[in-house]
């Protein structure tokens, strides 16, 4: 037999390692089904359909000839080990050049052999084949016409055999090869023959090349942006509702899955989509694409519109909510939308039937088709854009932990809680450490009779119906708070005036100068941010040797102290002494705030010596907000230049987007900013002779 050589092209790979890329992870498309079935034939039609300069097309077994001295004959003559050794560098091979060329790889390849009369098929698929594939289609082509092609192909000698034969072999195959997919994160895709499928298969790889985790998300904010510049009302408030067992009792998608299998035998309920999201995928952006492919390979056009409309027409919206939503016709300031991770048209039909649709809009998905997928990732992404790109404020309505992230990211959360035998079993201990890390929210039982979730003291009810509740929703100043300059100062206080003596004093610079900046930082903090943020008792020993009370700011342990330098850290230390248990992170720019610095962090305070514009505390309050917005943002400084509070300033104008506390040791009406010998950080670190 014929041994590897040691000088065969990418000979230098591990036989048993996959293929290492140091790029990012090309495209490769693997073209499977049985023998026979117009892998070849399709692979030439795809070359004329497809833009070459972008695709790549492959035949496993030339590209296998092209690396074995002696060719496909001499393969074919090795042993399983060497055979399996060549297919990995096969695959290797094309992964290698599509990496390097950035073209998607399109490979005609097989699973499995399997002569009639074998009791199993023989797998020739390797673990470089799982590693390197991103996407499959299988060609699910009927085993008669796959027996007539067999048949007719002058060009292989291939063995004849039954047709029952072929349809247990590729039902075999189609089954093996979808559960490997979703245990490896590959997307599968099984398609049937049909007129024009090879426009089908181009339609299907383009999308293929094109859709990314970043590229959904875009999509997904496309959509919200055009519901956001077709609405003429002046919103100000925003309902982002979930769908199924928010809006209705039932959950449309099983629903769905129950009619498709009355209309049609061969499927069994839902247990396609529950085989997707009980794999190894879980919830994943990939889950939902390949739960959307399966939407697409199963169901027609036709059919799946007619089972979509048979599913809205056998739900309607919980009272509660239908009265909700009506309310929101007749207020010009607020809004409502639908972000659901369910089949999109199922949900226009429900609203369209309810009389809402001119006023409640879904972003959804359903097939690939939509060319969407709603995750949980982008239901809480697209909540963050509505509040930091538009400034509204956001009610969110959820019951599952797929809306958690959405739930988090609104300024008001509300769960809704329907009934134990039909709510989701993972919410509790998802809400509870949500809540345990500083998440707040309230719930509403559906039906009033239902058992609370966790306690009504951690999640406290609520009645959608409750005038109040109303108020707060609809009133047209009810959220002005959330929409306006929180200003807190000590002007003309004796202790500003002790404090900013020397911070003004010319002769007064370096050690001297940044321990006043320290005691300023100090006092704001004890006299102003204690009472902003409030405090709590806890117990301490007692000098005298009992257990008595003491006090430090309510959640110091997960407030961040983040002074802007360099003029900020002498005032940001002495927040920091007032402070003890807060977390620290110097920040030049506002991306030096990264993610896991505010990891479980509630509160915020952003220090600067002298806001002048006000443009760099809005750069970084805006940053900060867009990587975690429930935290709460607090902006300390030493000097605040009016005309940036003023109308027309930019302190204002982000306030009233958005909201912003902000405690000063003065206001000034100077509008000069210092330079050189005037520049404060200059001053506080001797600083000023580089300026000159």
């Amino acid at each position: 037999m014929l041994n590897p050589p040691a000088d065969t092209e990418d000979s230098h790979l591990v036989e048993h390692r996959p293929l290492a890329l140091a790029s990012p992870k090309p495209v490769v498309i693997g073209l499977y089904g049985l023998p026979g079935s117009g892998k070849s034939f399709l692979l030439n039609q795809l070359k004329g359909e497809l833009n070459e300069g972008i695709f790549k097309f492959y035949e496993g077994s030339e590209v296998i000839s092209s690396l074995v001295p002696g060719g496909l004959d001499a393969f074919k003559e090795l042993d399983e080990p060497n055979k399996e050794h060549f297919r990995r560098l096969a695959v290797n091979h094309i992964a290698r050049n599509c990496a390097t060329t950035g073209h998607v790889g399109v490979v005609a390849g097989h699973f499995m052999f399997w002569e009639e009369g074998e009791e199993t098929g023989s797998t020739v698929c390797t673990q470089n084949d799982v590693e390197v594939y991103t996407h499959i289609i299988y060609l699910n082509i009927d085993p008669e016409i796959i027996s007539r092609h067999r048949s007719g192909d002058m060009d292989r000698d291939r063995p004849c055999v039954s047709v029952d034969h072929l349809r247990k072999w590729q039902e075999t195959e189609r089954s093996q090869l979808r559960q490997l997919c979703y245990d490896n994160g590959i997307l599968f895709s099984s398609v049937a023959f049909q007129r024009g499928l090879s426009s089908q298969l181009s339609t299907l790889m383009r999308e293929f090349q094109n859709n990314t985790m970043t590229a959904n998300l875009s999509s997904a904010l496309e959509k919200l942006g055009k519901i956001l510049a077709n609405d003429s009302r002046q919103l100000r408030t925003m309902l982002v509702l979930d769908a199924d067992k928010t809006l209705v009792v039932e959950d449309t998608g099983k629903l769905f899955w129950e009619v498709a299998s009355r209309h049609r035998p061969d499927i069994e309920n839902d247990a396609a989509l529950k085989t997707i999201f009980s794999s190894r995928l879980g919830y994943s952006y990939t889950a939902f694409r390949q739960a959307a492919l399966l939407y697409q390979e199963t169901f027609s056009d036709e059919e799946f519109k007619l089972f979509c409309e048979e599913v809205a027409e056998s739900v309607i919206l919980r009272p509660e909510f239908a009265l909700l939503l009506k309310k929101v016709q007749g207020h010009n300031h607020v809004g409502a939308v639908v972000i659901t991770c369910g089949l999109r048209h199922i949900w226009d039909e429900i609203l369209r039937k309810a009389g809402l649709s001119k006023t409640v809009k879904v972003i959804g998905g359903g097939r690939i088709a939509d060319g969407l997928v709603v995750t949980p990732e982008v239901k809480a992404s697209l909540v963050t854009y509505l509040r930091s790109t538009y400034g509204l404020y956001i009610w969110a309505f959820g019951d599952s932990p797929l809306d958690l992230p959405m739930l988090i990211q609104a300024h008001k959360a509300v769960v809704i809680v329907g009934k134990e035998e039909e709510r989701s079993k993972s919410m509790d201990a998802a809400l509870r450490d949500a809540i345990d890390n500083g998440f707040q929210a309230h719930q509403v039982l559906l039906p009033g009779t239902v058992s609370p979730r966790l306690d009504t003291k951690k999640l406290p009810l609520l009645d959608l119906r409750d005038p109040e509740f109303l108020v707060a929703i609809f009133s047209a100043h009810v959220n002005e708070d959330s929409h306006r300059l929180h200003l807190i100062h000590a002007n003309d206080t004796p202790s500003a005036r002790l404090l900013m003596t020397p911070m003004r004093n010319a002769a007064i610079a370096g050690h001297e100068l940044r321990e006043a900046h320290q005691n300023a930082g100090w006092y704001l903090a004890v006299e102003f941010l204690a009472e902003v943020l409030e405090i709590q008792e806890y117990p301490m020993d007692h000098v005298q040797g009992n257990i008595t009370s003491g006090y430090r700011l309510r959640h110091e342990e997960d407030t961040l102290v983040i002074p802007l330098m360099r003029g900020g850290e002498a005032m940001a230390f002495g927040i920091s002494r007032a402070f003890p248990l807060a977390q620290f992170v110097h920040a030049s720019r506002p991306d030096d705030v990264k993610m896991d610095h505010l990891s479980k962090i509630r509160n915020v305070i952003l220090v600067d010596s002298v806001i002048n514009s006000g443009s760099t505390i809005v750069e970084f309050a805006r940053h900060v907000r867009a990587l975690r917005p429930q935290v709460r943002v607090v902006v300390v400084a030493g000097v605040v230049q009016k005309q940036s509070i003023s109308q027309g300033g930019q302190v204002l104008e982000y306030a009233q987007q958005l909201g912003l506390e902000l405690i000063a040791l003065r206001i000034s009406s100077n509008k000069y900013t210092g330079s050189g010998g005037t520049d404060t950080g200059n001053r506080l670190f001797n600083t000023t002779h580089l300026s000159k």
